[in-house]
């Protein structure tokens, strides 16, 4: 970046923060970023008679349904020892949701009717997961799941009564059935498969016949059915095959090659494709730059768009669902400083009416801004973050903590996040990078992050850092580290490979061993063996690579305070991963604040283990690197 770019760039951020710095935003409750929402989550039925949602019961989230027209709201479920994870219609008058037991990720998926009877665990199998395959809309007594009963590496697809339990097996997976996919009239006619190096398309015309292999590509190669054409002769997929980002496209099976191009953007990766199941048309696309854009190809739907955006300024607008004569739908918002609200919307009318606010005690005008930047990593590569400073504070010399996402094969996004905004109100700047291997930025900027763990992909974040140091954000004595799972990992490297730049970290379900990581795998992310090996080294092959890379082979490097947080039932980064960096480091005779939770996975679900978990983490960032 140019002298005149950094300045400019600075220029922004800094009047970002003068607009704010009138008035210094008051100290918030702990508790109030990461309570419950009051209500979330709201589907309306394809009828449109009634509306489900999440709202707290016993401070679990649970799923409530209430009668549009009689404004009566029942309970359905009464979950105590852990949230719903998630829910959806089966038909009109019955609900199917699924849930674990303390975070091991054995979802069971269950049903029940709209008021509250004929609950049923639809798979009632000890140590197996279950997936949702399709919902299927238009058949209200049926549903196809994924289990991996037979083989916990693999999951078998079965067409499930919802009333009864009853299970029919429609497709036995051979051993290599990554995922599978149904055609507009609930028929399972797609599958991918790998091996680990490439990946395969499978076709068949009716679900009596085989499967037959129609595309098979190396893996770093993209092409995703994202769902058949109206006539379910082909497809629409996201595909990357001979080009850097991934674009949509219509595919022919016979000939499996893509053919009409229907969108692309030169910037990113677009996947996420819009259609009416009621009008048989594409209505749009959506990708994420910076924020979010949506580029409609239907009038009609552009238009409710613009209708919405009109009445909710200020706010991203988003439909979360339609009845099915598309007559009624539920409409969600939100921005960088609000959860935002859910709204019932009467398409024909252009009649709002608020259902509820997601977290009505957060003041928008108390929470940081969350702007959009970009740095160069030190090879010369674009790197995109976004930095959000306190509210009322000089932009100048700030504490800083880092915070790496996890994955790695993910990205950050713009919007509200309750960590980044809790931080950001005990007077920290939050610093968000998406390091090379980030998705959405094309093939070739996530090629170059393989066997770069705790490599280029560190030094990403390092420079990051460096980066905010040299335009006078950042307080170099006052940085902190901080991340999830990957982002945990990316933690203890950099107290481990940069000792020196940071103050303290703060370890959540992290990676401190890539032997023992690899080693450790849940049985069903076996079909990716190969691939990381490839993406992140082999055990063998590799030995002086991942010995190199694992923080716990340079344990004796960490030279500041570090606290670490695990779930004791963590299927991904077993909470060995966290015991014995932490042994490693009593042995130096250095102590380590660590806290297990033995109802827990891979993450804090459970309010009062999350509240826990940032009363700890408040205390120990401002007993080391302290207030602006």
């Amino acid at each position: 970046m140019s002298k005149k770019s950094k300045i400019l760039l600075l220029t922004i951020i800094l009047a970002g923060c003068n607009n704010q710095m009138n008035k210094k935003a008051p100290l918030i409750p702990m508790e109030d970023f990461f309570r419950n929402p009051d209500k979330s989550s709201f589907q309306i039925s394809s009828d449109g008679q009634h509306i489900a949602y999440m709202k707290p019961w016993k401070t679990r989230m649970n799923v409530h349904v209430i009668n549009v027209k009689t404004t009566e709201e029942t309970r359905l479920t009464s979950s105590e020892d852990r949230g719903i994870y998630g829910y959806g219609w089966l038909g009109n008058n019955r609900i199917g949701y699924a849930k674990d037991d303390g975070g091991d990720e054995n979802i069971h998926f269950f049903a029940v009717n709209i008021d509250g009877t004929n609950e049923i665990d639809l798979t009632p199998f000890e140590n197996v997961q279950a997936r949702l395959i399709d919902d299927l809309e238009d058949d209200p007594d049926h549903i196809i799941l994924g289990l991996n009963k037979r083989d916990p590496r693999i999951h078998d697809a079965f067409r499930v009564n919802v009333t009864n339990g009853t299970t029919k097996l429609i497709a036995e997976n051979p051993g290599n059935i990554s995922g599978w996919m149904t055609d507009h009239d609930g028929k399972l006619r797609i599958a991918t498969t790998s091996d680990g190096v490439n990946t395969s398309l499978l076709y068949r015309d009716s679900e009596s016949d085989e499967f037959e292999t129609i595309l098979t590509t190396d893996f770093k190669v993209s092409v995703s059915p994202l769902f058949f054409t109206f006539d379910n002769k082909n497809l629409y997929v996201s595909s990357n095959r001979d080009r850097d980002k991934a674009a949509i496209y219509t595919f022919d099976i016979k000939e499996a090659t893509e053919k009409e191009l229907i969108f692309e953007n030169d910037q990113v990766d677009v996947s996420g494709l819009m259609y009416s199941k009621k009008r048989k048309v594409l209505t749009g696309v959506s990708y994420t730059v910076a924020k979010r854009e949506m580029v409609f190809f239907d009038v009609w739907r552009e238009g409710i768009q613009n209708k919405l955006e009109k009445q909710l300024p200020g706010y991203e607008v988003g439909i979360t669902s339609f009845s099915k004569d598309e007559k009624k739908a539920v409409i969600a918002t939100y921005s960088d400083k609000s959860r935002g609200a859910y709204y019932s919307y009467d398409v024909e009318k252009n009649k709002l009416t608020e259902l509820a606010k997601v977290s009505p005690w957060i003041n928008e005008d108390h929470m940081a801004e969350m702007k959009p930047i970009k740095y160069k990593s030190r090879d010369g590569l674009t790197i995109n973050g976004y930095l959000t400073l306190p509210v009322g504070i000089n932009g100048r010399n700030l504490p800083v903590v880092v915070n790496p996402h996890g994955g790695p094969w993910a990205r950050d996004s713009w919007g509200f996040n309750s960590e980044i905004q809790f931080l950001a109100n005990r007077g920290f700047a939050v610093f968000q990078m998406n390091f090379r291997g980030s998705t959405g930025y094309g093939r070739e900027f996530w090629e170059i992050s393989f066997k770069q763990w705790g490599k280029t992909m560190q030094d990403d974040i390092t420079d990051g850092v460096k980066w905010l140091i040299e335009e006078g954000i950042a307080d170099p004595d006052k940085i902190a580290i901080y991340g999830a799972s990957y982002g945990g990992y990316a933690t203890l490297a950099g107290l481990t490979f940069t000792p020196d730049l940071y103050a303290c970290g703060v370890d959540y379900v992290g990676v401190s061993s890539l032997f023992t990581f690899m080693e450790s795998m849940p049985p069903y992310w076996e079909l990716y063996r190969s691939m990381m090996y490839e993406m992140v080294g082999h055990p063998e092959k590799d030995k002086d690579l991942l010995a190199s890379s694992s923080p716990l082979r340079h344990v004796d490097k960490i030279k500041v305070p570090l606290f670490i947080a695990q779930g004791a039932n963590d299927p991904r980064v077993k909470k060995s991963e966290s015991d014995q960096i932490v042994d490693a480091l009593k042995s130096q005779g250095i102590e380590v604040p660590y806290m297990v939770k033995d109802n827990e996975g891979h993450g804090f679900y459970n309010e009062e283990n999350q509240f826990d978990f940032y009363k700890e983490m408040e205390k120990f960032l401002k007993n080391h690197i302290g207030e602006s």
